[in-house]
C-alpha cells in the first residue's frame, strides 16, 4: 500500500503542478501585455518585467483550486485511461483510500499556499506595487492629487499620494469635517514618517474654515497657515495603510482581519475586507472540495472518457466555481447578507456533490 500511495503521491503533485505552471504563465503573459501600455521614460520595460515576475506568487495563490481540480483530473484520468484504477478497486483497495491518497499531496499544496498568502505576497506585492506607483508617477509625485489612496476616520477623510515602505507617505491631504458634515479645514503635508510609534508631518499647508463662511457672511475669513513639521494624532499605523494600496486577494490573514476590525471601530462598512477575509480562509476547504469533485468525475461520470474532454470538463467546473463565487461576494455584501455564508456556499454545493457521486458509485 506504501508503494500505491507514493505512486499516486507523484502522479497528482506532477499533474498539478503542470497545470499550475500552464495557467500562471498565461497569466503572466497577459499582465505583462497589459504592462506596456504604461511604459515611459522613469518606467522601462525592464520594470514592467520585474513588476510582473513579483506577481508570480500572487498568481500561484489564486489559480491553486483550478490547479488542483484540473490536475486531479488529469492524474486520475491518466490511470483511468491505463486501467490502473480498475486494477486498484479489483486488488481491493476501496474508493475511500484512493481519495485520501490524492487528498494528501493537495494538503502539502494547500500548507505552501496558505504560508504564500501570509508571509509572501503580502510583502512582494507591497514592494511591486510600491515601486510601480513611484516609478510611474515620477519625482513630483508628491504635489499630484491623480491615482494614490483614499481612507476614513470617523470625521476626517484623507488621501495619500503614495504609500511607500517602512512608514512613509507623500502628499497627505486632510478633511476634517464637523458632526453636520460642514467642512473645517484641509491640509496637505509633503510627507508623513512614522517614527517612534508616532506620524510627524513635514511641509503643512493647513486652511481654516470658519464654520459660518458657508452661510455667506462677510465677516468670516478663511485663514491659511503653515508649518515646518506636525504630530499627527491619528490611528492608522504603517501596518494598516499598507493594507490600503494593496488589492484584498492579496493581503495576509491577520491584516485582513485587523483592518476590518479597525473599520468596524470607525464605523465604517468592512464587508469587503470580511469576505476578503473568509476567502482566505476558507481556500483550504475551497481545494479539498474541488479535487473531491474530480475524484468523483473521474469514478463517475468521466470514467471512460478521453483526456481533452476531462480537461475541458475541469475547466468548466472550475469557471464555474470562481464565477459563482465573484457573483455570490458583491451580492452578499449588496444585500446584508453575511460574507461566511457567501463564501460557504459554493464550497458545501461541491461537497455535497462530489459526496454523492462518489456514494454513487461505491
Amino acid at each position: 500500500m506504501r508503494l500505491l500511495n507514493a505512486y499516486i503521491f507523484r502522479t497528482t503533485v506532477a499533474s498539478i503542478i503542470a497545470v499550475l505552471l500552464v495557467i500562471c504563465a498565461l497569466d503572466i503573459l497577459a499582465k505583462l501585455i497589459d504592462e506596456l501600455g504604461n511604459l515611459t521614460d522613469t518606467y522601462p520595460f525592464t520594470e514592467a518585467l520585474i513588476y510582473v515576475t513579483l506577481a508570480i506568487p500572487s498568481s500561484l495563490y489564486q489559480y491553486m483550486p483550478f490547479a488542483g481540480l484540473v490536475g486531479a483530473l488529469v492524474g486520475l484520468g491518466s490511470m483511468a485511461s491505463t486501467s490502473e484504477l480498475v486494477v486498484m478497486r479489483a486488488a481491493g483497495v476501496s474508493l475511500l483510500r484512493i481519495t485520501w491518497a490524492v487528498l494528501k499531496p493537495v494538503l502539502w499544496f494547500i500548507a505552501a499556499m496558505l504560508l504564500f498568502a501570509e508571509y509572501v505576497i503580502p510583502v512582494s506585492d507591497q514592494y511591486a506595487e510600491s515601486r510601480r506607483s513611484s516609478l510611474l508617477q515620477g519625482n513630483n509625485s508628491v504635489s499630484s492629487a491623480k491615482g494614490g489612496v483614499w481612507n476614513r476616520e470617523n470625521n476626517l477623510f484623507m488621501h495619500f499620494n503614495s504609500v511607500q515602505a517602512n512608514g512613509k507617505l507623500l502628499g497627505v491631504t486632510r478633511y476634517q469635517y464637523d458632526d453636520n458634515q460642514r467642512l473645517v479645514s484641509s491640509s496637505f503635508a509633503k510627507i508623513a514618517l512614522y517614527t517612534n510609534g508616532q506620524w510627524i508631518v513635514e511641509g503643512v499647508i493647513e486652511t481654516l474654515f470658519p464654520v459660518d463662511v458657508f452661510a455667506g457672511e462677510s465677516n468670516s475669513l478663511v485663514t491659511t497657515k503653515s508649518y515646518p513639521s506636525q504630530v499627527w494624532e491619528t490611528e492608522l499605523s504603517p501596518n494598516l495603510l499598507t493594507i490600503l494600496v494593496q488589492d484584498t486577494d492579496n493581503l495576509a490573514i491577520t491584516k485582513l482581519y485587523d483592518y476590518a476590525q479597525y473599520l468596524e471601530k470607525q464605523k465604517v462598512d468592512n464587508g469587503k475586507y470580511l469576505l476578503a477575509y473568509w476567502g482566505k480562509v476558507l481556500q483550504p476547504l475551497v481545494i479539498i472540495s474541488l479535487v473531491l469533485v474530480a475524484v468523483s468525475f473521474i469514478f463517475g461520470p468521466l470514467r471512460e472518457v478521453t483526456m481533452g474532454y476531462r480537461i475541458f470538463t475541469g475547466v468548466v467546473v472550475g469557471i464555474g466555481f470562481q464565477l459563482t463565487q465573484k457573483l455570490l461576494g458583491p451580492a452578499s455584501l449588496l444585500y446584508g447578507i453575511s460574507p461566511l455564508f457567501a463564501v460557504l456556499l459554493p464550497i458545501t454545493f461541491c461537497f455535497v456533490l462530489g459526496l454523492f457521486l462518489l456514494a454513487r458509485t461505491r
